[in-house]
């Protein structure tokens, strides 16, 4: 374990401008992921959680407030983070070890070093009798943990996951939860992953972020003091459906709300629909 990868995100806001008006799409958002913890962003559609993501990536930049990485300010992407997309951002040109050797060439480490940690990563994965393979002759299962095992392979401080399960089916999707609690409880890095999925949110976490609908503040920090390590058991206790509902309810408000100012602004108030938030709830 380290002590390094603890992300300060510090009253963060971010503005879109266009031709004919500014969007808020996130506003003074604060929050933290320890050394070595697993912390999740749940929210309605559209309240910014991958806008936050790309700012402690590097990606884009916040209008006001700050992004820090153990104490110095984020300016830009870096080898000591690691980022997973849901779309699988595998090189269809390079084998799957080649794939994974990626990052580490890119660095300057020698060929037998680079592939001696890519079969490693890959054998961990349960990926190395398909080391040789192109990812068009994998499943979406296989190319996303070649995706997660690339992005670990320059041993970065933090992993940044964006729905990285979103395209996966239900049953491969679960697997690949396991898998990803496996693969994190040996390499006990900071990750911060940001999914629509309650369930996986809570079987995946330390500590979970609700946000608000647009603009995207943070409405609770839930704890979730299930023990590790996680198993496909453990999703029919009544500890985890207590936490699964409570997240419910909370989600649900703000996509109540969400829902109510997106009918506001297309002018449906006009024929003498309650479309606040408590008329939405009504209808649902």
């Amino acid at each position: 374990m380290s002590d390094k990868g603890f992300i300060d995100v510090q009253g963060v806001s971010v503005r879109f401008a266009n031709r004919d008006s500014v969007v808020q799409a996130v506003k003074n958002v604060s929050l933290t992921v320890q050394p070595n913890e697993f912390v999740s962003l749940i929210g309605p559609s559209g309240c910014g959680k991958s806008t936050l993501l790309s700012i402690v990536a590097g990606f884009a930049r916040a209008s006001s407030g700050q992004a820090l990485l153990d104490g110095v300010a984020i300016t830009g992407p870096g080898s000591d983070r690691g980022v997973v997309f849901q779309q699988y951002s595998l090189f269809p040109w390079l084998t799957v070890r080649k794939n994974v050797e990626f990052g580490l060439r890119m660095n300057g480490v020698a060929r037998s070093k680079r592939e001696s940690s890519a079969r490693t990563l890959l054998g961990l994965a349960g990926l190395l009798a398909f080391e040789n393979h192109y990812p068009d002759q994998l499943s979406g299962g296989m190319k996303q943990r070649i995706g997660i095992v690339r992005a670990l392979a320059t041993s970065p401080q933090v992993l940044l996951m964006d729905e990285p399960f979103g395209a996966l089916d239900t049953q491969t999707r679960a697997v690949m939860q396991e898998i990803l609690t496996n693969m994190w409880q040996q390499f006990r890095i900071s990750v911060l992953f940001v999914t629509h999925d309650i369930e996986e949110a809570v079987f995946l976490s330390d500590r979970i972020y609700v946000m608000t609908a647009r603009p995207g503040r943070i409405k609770a920090e839930v704890r979730v003091p299930l023990p590790r390590p996680r198993t496909a058991a453990m999703t029919e206790t009544p500890g985890f459906m207590e936490l699964v509902h409570k997240l419910k309810g909370l989600i649900r408000e703000e996509s109540i709300a969400a829902m109510g100012s997106e009918l506001k602004s297309g002018g449906l108030t006009g024929f003498g629909m309650d479309v606040g938030p408590q008329g939405i709830g009504q209808l649902l």
